[in-house]
């Protein structure tokens, strides 16, 4: 059986690409499992994969199945052969994958209703490559801007009757130029600059999200928005935004970034001093430097500095590899990583590197 599969997806797909042969198996994988709620795609990248990085190196579509980059809780994932090397496939898809269909209503007063047939796939079942809970609020909230980007925005002049600070319900005025195709605004407020520690360069800052509101009205350069939510309260030359909402829904894969990169972490998130395995940093390398969301580095700790207790000599200790860090938004020039493993704590000043540097 394993034969006539292998046979069946080499003429689908042809021979299994040579940069592929250096990707390793774990030991005693199984030969299908079942996929779980709960699951995400790191975890059976690390079940099968010694570097689980290299996933998209080793997955074969199945373009038999529909969405064959998504992968849902009861899916069997399993080895398949292809050329001789072992690679993984969706083997069946699960029922929370199925397409839903719209059918027409059934006859009232003997009429039939014929209504047009949808087609829904149901994307936000997909087991996500991260634990979403931990970056959802860095998906949808802050961002790194330079400071014309915020500078240019629009931004508020004024609450309704007048009023300074306004909270969700509330309705705002705001000047600048709208896109009045879109509805949507995320209000945000300049938060502390990002400097890169090694060469003073100004990486731009971090724009702290406050809010969100709706457009209603747009005219004469004023426009009239509803807030929807506030995490903090609204008030004047605060600047809005188009909402970057749609991220929430974004997949993406383990993969390995560009070779030789090699960056620092310039923060951590909720301001703990000690950094785990789940927390949320920014590290001063991004999209000049070719980072994809998805991408995964080494963390190592800086050695520390001591002092040789016969000749007292100051000397430096050689740094220690300390976890894995995915990389999962991306701006111009610094990115924000989740910390996949943590083998000891971190702090921030550590060094994230491509996996082969």
């Amino acid at each position: 059986m394993r034969n006539t599969i292998a046979a069946f997806v080499i003429l689908c797909f042809g021979a299994l690409p040579a940069w592929s042969e250096n990707v390793a198996l774990n030991a005693d994988v199984p030969e299908r499992y079942t996929v779980q709620k709960g699951d995400t795609l790191w975890d059976i990248a690390e079940m099968y994969l010694a570097d689980p990085w290299k996933w998209q190196d080793i997955w074969q579509l199945n373009t038999q199945i529909e969405n064959p980059h998504l992968i849902y809780p009861g899916d069997v994932i399993g080895l398949i052969l292809v050329d001789g090397e072992r690679r993984l496939t969706t083997l069946s898809r699960g029922e929370e994958a199925s397409t839903v269909r719209v059918s027409p209503e059934d006859a009232e007063g003997g009429l039939v209703k014929l209504r047009p047939t949808a087609r829904v796939t149901p994307i936000l079942g997909a087991i996500p490559s991260i634990p979403r809970e931990y970056v959802a609020g860095f998906l949808t909230g802050n961002r790194i801007l330079s400071e014309n980007q915020l500078t240019e925005a629009p931004y508020i002049v004024s609450g309704q009757e007048g009023r300074l600070i306004v909270g969700a319900g509330d309705t705002v005025y705001a000047r600048g130029d709208f896109d009045e195709a879109l509805r949507t605004y995320q209000i945000y407020r300049e938060g502390e600059p990002l400097t890169d520690p090694t060469t003073g360069e100004d990486l731009g800052f971090e724009a702290i999200e406050l809010g969100q509101a709706r457009l209603s009205d747009y005219s004469r350069d004023i426009g009239t928005l509803e807030l929807q939510r506030t995490n903090q309260q609204i008030g004047l030359s605060d600047r809005l935004l188009p909402s970057d909402e749609t991220l929430l829904n974004s997949m993406f894969y383990p993969s390995e970034p560009p070779d030789g990169v090699e960056g620092e972490i310039l923060r951590v998130a909720r301001g703990v001093r000690s950094i785990g395995q789940f927390d949320v940093v920014t590290i001063n390398k991004g999209e000049r430097e070719g980072l994809e969301a998805g991408n995964i580095f080494r963390v190592f700790l800086r050695g520390d500095r001591v002092r040789d207790p016969i000749t007292n000599v100051r000397l430096q200790l050689p740094e220690t590899e300390a976890g894995l860090m995915m990389v999962f938004r991306v701006f111009d020039k610094a990115s924000y990583g989740l910390i996949l493993e943590a083998d000891v704590p971190m702090s921030v000043g550590d060094q994230v590197r491509s996996p082969g540097f």
